[in-house]
């Protein structure tokens, strides 16, 4: 177990994390005689939502970031498109562009993986020594499929949790590292079944609203009234990862369903942002003092008397231009 542990002590990629999900996958539906075509499907639907939504890089060397940009086209797939259905559409694709990226991975991981149990660098010798179970190595090696050592197959499957716990905390202080600017990236790493809704959010605009009377949409300019609004995230959801209330605010509905990930200019949209969010932080200080979602704000100024233009505007602008680098359009202005 303690050479288990040191796969992941010496990584320039994210393939071994990849990889080891992929095994543990396998071996929790049962099968312990695993294609690796099957695991490089995998690797790919895997890291597809963190790649495709979240838009975290992988470094410039990884190629299974450049391999699932490849297959995306190849396939015609959508970047929503859930993991089982990526993994099916791959594991049977006869698109020779498709099936090369996935052989590429067969060079880099499956043996590779096997270094911490004997010296593995060279793939014949790797193979030779993983038919052996040599130092009980977690599987062994074939041309086109993999064997799970059998003394590993009841403890992978009884500690699969775990284990695949202790995978993702690994990758996610890799990618950490890659993207020192980019938040949360431990959420960004599975894809959630279902969003929160904003319910209580939207509790924290229909007090501003209904005090105001309305607000308009900094958007379209659209009049916005309780019960004729959607919450918005002025950065991306896909970025910022979080649904504080500094990020959220009231915008037309119809806009919304279009705005999609995009970024706001924040030179076109910044000071009616911050105006609307001022007088949030009004309202909501007079009406409602010991609103909880007061305490967001902390998380960008020190103090709520100090949520001013200047200080704010320091604070989103890194993060608009850290989101625009790693590849989210601009919001086109009209």
């Amino acid at each position: 177990m303690h050479l288990l542990a040191g796969c992941f002590n010496n990584t320039s990629a994210t393939y071994k994390f990849y990889w080891f999900l992929a095994v543990l996958g396998r071996v929790e539906q049962g099968q312990v005689s695993i294609l690796k075509r099957d695991l490089f499907a995998e690797m790919v639907a895997h890291a597809w939502y963190t790649v495709n939504y979240f838009k975290v890089s992988f470094g410039k060397q990884d190629k299974l970031q450049e391999a699932i940009q490849s297959v995306k086209i190849n396939e015609g797939l959508n970047i929503d498109a859930d993991r089982a259905y990526i993994f099916k559409q791959l594991s049977g694709s006869v698109n020779k562009s498709t099936l090369k990226e996935l052989r590429y991975f067969n060079g880099e991981v499956p043996h590779r993986f096997l270094s911490p149990w004997f010296r593995a660098a060279d793939p014949q010798t790797a193979y030779a020594a993983s038919q052996l179970f040599e130092n009980q190595c977690l599987y062994a090696l074939y041309a086109d499929h993999i064997e799970i050592n059998p003394k590993w197959v009841d403890y992978l499957r009884g500690n699969a949790g775990i284990l695949r716990s202790f995978c993702y905390w690994n990758l996610s202080v890799y990618l950490q590292a890659k993207n020192p600017s980019v938040p949360d990236i431990p959420n960004k790493l599975i894809k959630q079944p279902i969003r929160k809704a904003l319910t209580e959010q939207r509790r924290f605009w229909d007090i501003v609203i209904g005090e105001l009377g309305s607000v308009d949409c900094i958007y379209t300019n659209k009049k916005l009234v309780v019960n004729d609004y959607a919450v918005e995230h002025f950065l991306p959801y896909a970025f910022v990862a979080h649904d504080l209330i500094w990020n959220l605010i009231p915008a037309d509905r119809l806009f919304n369903s279009s705005k999609s990930d995009k970024l706001p200019p924040l030179e076109t949209y910044f000071e009616p942002y911050f105006k609307l969010q001022q007088s949030a932080l009004e309202v909501i200080q007079h009406k409602a003092p010991k609103n909880r979602f007061l305490e967001d704000y902390l998380t960008i100024v020190p103090d709520l008397s100090f949520f001013e233009s200047q200080r704010v505007y320091e604070q989103l602008m890194p993060m608009a231009t850290i989101a625009k680098n790693n590849g989210f359009e601009l919001l086109k202005v009209t």
